[in-house]
């Protein structure tokens, strides 16, 4: 190892040639050591132990063992099998975190994801797993094409120059990724087998063209799927306000699973394998929704022909009788028709684009009036009966129900809210009461009331019912009518995957004014995106396949006659919908993956951020399921194939916020240059001397709290770094990344790297502390003070280990309490400096440790590992993770005493120590056992025997937690 030399009070100084004559043995650790002197390193006192004459230098163990793991991996490269073939009996086990955009720089919140997977992939192979972490690019996307205009360089020479970076930077930080698997989504090799997918989609009739109306961003110049358009109408990457266009795309029927994707996210949710939120977000968005379809007729003047009647889908068609409009989206065959001749309602939908989708705004339609299908019922109120307007209002989706709705004020926000802009003045109609006393039937200052209630006295001869009940009484009479019928909706749309751009897969399609659209020969693929250097040098943009002729030009596959290639290409999401599987089998030429290889899938534990609850983690459900149902996945049946889900457990991880700074006086964020931080609790700003305000948000370069991790690695060391990212907070929660709190995890591993060097250099083996504490526990009793002394130092020390054992691997297991990990190894590493064990029992706790503390620390831990067992090789190679050893419950490793609180009539009046009463007592026998215990004590001895607090008086004990509190009643 290599050390850094400090000059310490009690310390010798160690000349160059004592130094340059210090050794072991080459070819165990990879080289020579420079041991630097050691203040009595073979003493057995925890004082000697804890002096040191060094520092470990953490960055240059990283080094030594990345060069050793390289080496080690040349020596022996990893073989491309089946995992789940194996015949040594190993359990496959597939790790993943989700793959990165190859922007160029991880940022922390790479760091953290990549760290727990690596730590997640480390503890199951020392547990004896066939682990696989894979790792690789998603490198299509916008963000290439946009950086090559700008640059006037080719996306694909920017990708490139953006995954070395970034792989150079995943090594650093101590990763333990398998690159012979590596894919990159925009190679050919990749990209081809994307392209097969898309054609047995289509082959199966799951991918097909339609022409509808898109929401196209015109800053990016390509089409959004719904899911990439925000709540207020923005585009989700370039965060321009989206048009509505009608154009021809390609899109996968994803509707097709949707029962599927439903069902299955209940067993998704057993067990918290997947997160609530998760879960419960995906649900929402699939939106399956029970209602009825129900029909307004309509009055129209000016002799327009419209046709009889507005079909509105309602989940509540309890609150019929409160309707006091009708709403239609833009999009109506309605609004269409009347468009035509209605000057200002076309110059309102001119103004629709540019309003956000919960805009209140609407256009009164002057030539119609629409009817409650109530109306024709004799015992319907009057108000009911009344026409009622119809308005154009962007709040109505087109895309769902039949876009319309029934405008129910009084128990509906939105349509309550559109009411108050529109018809200030007219009373709002409430319908339902919480109560059968009517007392919420005026309408409340905050709000309508939407919950189910009792129908009141508005809704005729209803009045009294439940309204749930009423709902469905309601439907079953209109429905008699044909006015009204029983439907599903889903708020789920297929997959739009057309994008009009260059960097991306291409649709292999070709379309001939023969035979139309024609899918590409397998022999054929992969169709190559052709190169247009010259596009991106002029700074040219919209799709550069369009203006390729030597990519669209070709000829039919069927006829053989001219036609043109399709120059969209697929969403981005689609590579990630299935690129997991293809870690599997990645130099497979002929198939996505074989079916041995998918023996391999799902993937055990998946890793990333829970922005992907929707987009990314629904679209790859769906391909998953897809996937099974083909012979790629032979042990899936056409019955089952619709369970099969790629995802067994799914980790989120919380995001990482940076310090932020800034003036109170106007808000403005600080850069840390223009902040004097030499008192760090009193950080002040240099331009004004007032105190700058201090928060942790999320990062952002406008906020000035970015922190480079790969200047933090190269700071600290990689393994401090991952120490303190797991220790600062639960996986799941947001971390608020602080610089200054490395130093308590540097020390920490300072420490038990002193305890390391001093065990390792005494002259005791490593020994078994099991056989040990047994073959010494039945001379307890006849042991004399000193031994008694150490029997109980080596008990402790033992005891805690095995706390230790239990409570990591919990948390191991757990995923999202890694925190606890570390907190829990850094109070072993307490009791290991403090304790007085017997030197073998503190080499086997060090050798413990060491073992427990490898998954996060990988490259220390093969240090400290080397340290102890000179003659093994690498922990990863020759150490299994601890497991208990079964003496924690025993009687051999209780302790001998334990502190007694002992209370009078409910009041403390002392602790002594004791020791643990026999389990097999209770009542009387356990009363009078405790009370002889105490007063054998010398404070039993000076205070409970006689007088005010005499024991054997009392009336009744009542011991708590085994003996540690006890009560007695005088």
């Amino acid at each position: 190892m290599q050390l850094i030399y400090a000059r310490q009070v009690g310390c010798k100084a160690v000349s160059p040639a004592l130094r340059a004559t210090s050794h072991w043995a080459a070819g165990n650790r990879g080289g020579a050591r420079i041991t630097p002197w050691r203040a009595s390193a073979t003493a057995t006192s925890s004082s000697a132990l804890s002096r040191r004459c060094y520092a470990i230098d953490l960055k240059s163990i990283d080094r030594k063992w990345r060069q050793k793991w390289r080496e080690d991996e040349a020596n022996q490269p990893r073989v491309h099998q089946d995992l789940s073939s194996q015949d040594d009996g190993r359990k496959p086990n597939y790790v993943l975190p989700m793959f990165p955009y190859p922007s160029g720089a991880l940022h922390l919140g790479h760091l953290r994801v990549y760290t727990i997977a690596d730590v997640v992939a480390r503890y199951h192979r020392l547990r004896g797993d066939d682990v696989l972490l894979p790792m690789g690019w998603d490198a299509f996307g916008l963000p290439a094409e946009n950086a090559a205009l700008e640059r006037g360089i080719a996306p694909r020479a920017w990708t490139s120059t953006n995954i070395a970076k970034m792989k150079e930077q995943l090594d650093f930080m101590n990763g333990t990724w398998d690159w012979s698997r590596e894919v990159t989504a925009c190679e050919p090799e990749f990209y081809k087998h994307t392209q097969k997918l898309f054609l047995m989609l289509h082959e199966r009739g799951l991918a097909y063209q339609a022409e509808a109306e898109v929401n196209y961003d015109p800053v990016d110049k390509t089409v959004l799927a719904n899911e990439q358009v925000d709540a207020n109408g923005c585009s989700w990457r370039s965060g321009a306000k989206v048009e509505k266009r009608n154009l021809k795309q390609w899109f996968l029927r994803i509707s097709e699973y949707r029962e599927a994707l439903l069902r299955d996210l209940d067993e998704l949710a057993k067990e918290n394998a997947w997160p609530e939120r998760v879960v419960s977000q995906q649900k929402n968005w699939l939106g399956k929704s029970a209602g009825a379809m129900i029909k307004f007729p309509v009055i129209a003047f000016g002799g327009a022909d419209l046709g009889a009647a507005i079909e509105v889908f309602t989940t509540r068609p309890d609150t019929l009788f409160g309707v006091q409009y009708i709403a239609l989206a833009a999009s109506h065959p309605v609004i269409s028709q009347l468009a035509q001749t209605d000057a200002e309602l076309q110059a309102f939908l001119d103004t629709l684009p540019g309003l956000p989708s919960d805009s209140k705004v609407g256009y009164l339609l002057p030539q119609l009036r629409a009817i409650n299908p109530l109306a024709y019922h004799d015992e319907t109120p009057d108000t009911t009966k009344a026409s009622m307007p119809i308005y154009v209002a962007p709040y109505v989706l087109g895309d769902y129900g039949e876009g319309a709705v029934m405008g129910v004020p009084g128990h509906d926000v939105r349509d309550h809210s559109f009411w108050k802009t529109h018809q200030a003045d007219q009373p709002i109609r409430m319908v339902l009461s919480a109560s059968e006393d009517e007392s919420t039937t005026v309408i409340p200052y905050d709000g309508p009331f939407v919950s189910h209630g009792v129908m009141n006295h508005h809704s005729g001869p209803f009045k009294g019912k439940l309204s749930q009940e009423a709902g469905q009484i309601l439907v079953r009479m209109l429905e008699a009518a044909d006015l009204a019928k029983p439907v599903e909706k889903w708020r789920l749309r297929d997959w739009l995957i057309s994008r009009q751009r260059y960097w991306g897969a291409p649709i292999p399609i070709i379309h001939c004014n023969s035979c139309g659209a024609v899918p590409v020969p397998d022999e054929e693929l992969p169709v190559e995106l052709p190169n247009v250097d010259k596009h991106w040098a002029e700074g040219k943009t919209g799709n550069a396949l369009e203006s390729s002729p030597d990519f669209v030009n070709t000829t039919c596959p069927k006829c053989k006659g001219a036609a043109r290639r399709d120059t969209d290409t697929m969403d981005t999401f689609v590579d990630s919908s299935w690129y997991y599987a293809r870690f599997t089998d990645p130099l497979n030429a002929s198939q996505l993956f074989s079916p041995e290889a998918s023996k391999m899938l799902p993937v055990d534990t998946y890793i990333g951020g829970i922005e992907h609850a929707i987009l990314h983690l629904l679209y790859a459900r769906f391909i998953f399921k897809f996937l099974a149902s083909t012979s790629l996945m032979p042990e899936f049946t056409e019955e089952t194939s619709s369970s099969a889900e790629p995802f067994k457990r799914l980790i989120t991880q919380g995001m990482v916020h940076g310090k932020t700074y800034i003036n109170p006086d106007n808000e403005a964020f600080l850069k840390p240059d223009d902040v004097d931080l030499s008192d760090p609790s009193r950080p002040k700003i240099i331009a004004t001397g007032g105190l700058a305000k201090v928060t942790f948000e999320k990062m952002s370069k406008s906020k000035h709290n970015g922190v480079d991790p790969t200047r933090f690695i190269t700071n600290y060391g990689a393994d401090a770094t991952r120490a303190h990212m797991l220790f600062q907070a639960p996986v799941g929660d947001v971390l608020n990344w602080d610089e200054s709190k490395i130093s308590g995890v540097t020390r920490w591993l300072q420490r038990l790297y002193d305890q390391v060097v001093a065990i390792s250099a005494s002259a005791n083996e490593l020994g078994d502390a099991k056989k040990s504490l047994a073959s010494r526990y039945p001379k307890v009793h006849s042991m004399n003070a000193a031994e008694l002394l150490q029997w109980d130092a080596d008990v402790e020390l033992w005891r805690e280990v095995q706390r230790t054992i239990i409570s990591t691997t919990q948390s191991y297991n757990e995923v999202y309490s890694l925190n606890t990990v570390v907190s829990d190894l850094m109070s072993l590493t307490n009791s290991l400096v403090s304790s007085k064990a017997d030197m073998a029992i503190k080499k086997e706790a060090a050798n413990t440790l060491t073992q427990l503390l490898a998954p996060i620390t990988p490259a220390f831990a093969e240090e400290c590992w080397s340290e102890l067992n000179p003659s093994k090789g690498p922990v990863f190679v020759t150490g299994r993770f601890p497991t208990e050893d079964g003496t924690l419950e025993s009687a051999m490793l209780q302790p001998r005493y334990q502190s007694c609180a002992v209370q009078i009539n409910g009041k403390m009046r002392g602790v002594v120590d004791i020791a643990p009463p026999p389990a097999e007592l209770k009542g009387d026998a356990l009363k009078d056992w405790m009370i002889s215990a105490i007063i054998d004590t010398e404070l039993g001895k000076e205070r409970f025997v006689e007088g005010k607090y005499d024991l054997k008086k009392a009336k009744r004990a009542i011991p708590v937690r085994g003996g540690k509190v006890i009560n007695f009643v005088l």
